[in-house]
């Protein structure tokens, strides 16, 4: 499987996604259900992907991201905001059009023991994507494109008749990436796609990622809670929060520079193999629970957790600004770096 010849400029942008919200409705009664509530899973996200760069998306557990990674797939209907993949409404877009983008934008899932249908060869899997798109595969050439596709990922071509369960969870989420690849999109969405697997193992994966990203131009939405494996894959970073994104820049920006009070306390919370530095390290811990997304705070979400949290953070969202003397977005009232330890 070779890389298609391409004169698209790397860098610029193919994938713009403006406040973008979903909201699950809550309701009462069996008969006649009255929505009382809703779930504010994700609430005016807005961000941009160039090509053949790779954004990591971080966050806790329940902060939206997966809910995001859905959204963009279209297997949730947003409740508002636009997403514009190459110029076309992703949002908007149905029959023939939508075939298409989705055909540009593929999806890796995160649990690569339930994403594979345990009654399907690893061949039907991979090669199911050409029985959508005839158009995908020369007519009697399938089967060769599945094995191309196996040996892409590192797997053996010959093993094209097994099943699932004949594999290790690496082996099956490289069945995952393979036929993620079997359209040739331009965008890859991974949703937490190495949380299920051995530390080993995630290496190896994300390592397939990156040399597949160079091989064929992807550009990937790289959805994480592990930070150090957002860092080493990343480009781009974003840090989610019960809903929104509070704070965007490089790996350099985001590592090194963190503005936002919930970004310096994940960061604190990574773990340091040095015994000398974790000695001398400072960790912020956070008091209190994660908020309910079905009740977010007024004003900044994160203020019943913040250390630097006063009466404005109450009554008036902050929003990501550019600071001149550190120049990337940070949804906080009172954003600093945060002197080293």
């Amino acid at each position: 499987m070779t890389a298609p010849a391409s004169t698209k400029v790397r860098g610029e942008t193919i994938l713009s996604v403006n406040n973008l919200v979903k909201h699950f409705p809550i309701t009462q009664g069996v008969l006649f259900k009255k929505k009382v509530g809703a779930v504010k899973a994700v609430d005016g996200v807005s961000f941009e992907l160039r090509r053949g760069e790779t954004l990591g998306v971080v966050g806790e557990s329940g902060c939206g991201k997966s809910t995001l990674a859905r959204l963009l797939m279209r297997l949730e209907t947003p409740t508002a905001g636009r997403a514009t993949l190459e110029g076309k409404d992703l949002f908007r877009a149905s029959g023939a059009e939508l075939r298409r983008l989705r055909r540009n934008m593929q999806m890796v899932m995160q649990d690569p023991y339930t994403s594979l249908n345990p009654r399907m060869t690893v061949g039907d899997i991979i090669g199911e994507p050409f029985d959508i798109h005839p158009d995908a595969a020369p007519k009697g050439s399938k089967r060769r494109r599945v094995q191309e596709l196996l040996d892409v990922v590192g797997l053996n071509p010959e093993h094209v008749n097994r099943y699932p369960h004949q594999f290790s969870g690496g082996q099956r989420q490289r069945v995952g990436i393979a036929r993620a690849l079997a359209l040739r999109p331009e965008i890859i969405v991974c949703d937490e796609p190495v949380s299920a697997l051995d530390v080993s193992i995630q290496a190896q994966v994300i390592n397939l990622l990156e040399q597949l990203q160079d091989e064929f131009g992807l550009s990937y939405i790289f959805i994480a809670h592990d930070l150090s494996v957002v860092r080493h894959i990343s480009d781009r970073v974003a840090v989610m929060y019960l809903g929104k994104i509070v704070e965007t820049g490089t790996e350099q920006e985001i590592y090194e520079r963190a503005t936002h009070p919930y970004t310096q306390a994940l960061l604190s919370a990574v773990p340091v193999p040095d015994p000398e530095a974790r000695a001398t390290r400072s960790i912020i811990r956070l008091t209190g629970d994660v908020p309910s997304p079905a009740d977010p705070p007024s004003g900044c979400r994160f203020r019943t957790r913040c250390w630097k949290a006063q009466d404005i953070c109450a009554t008036r969202e902050p929003h990501a600004v550019l600071r001149a003397a550190d120049p990337h977005p940070s949804a906080c009232h009172f954003a600093e770096v945060r002197p080293a330890a």
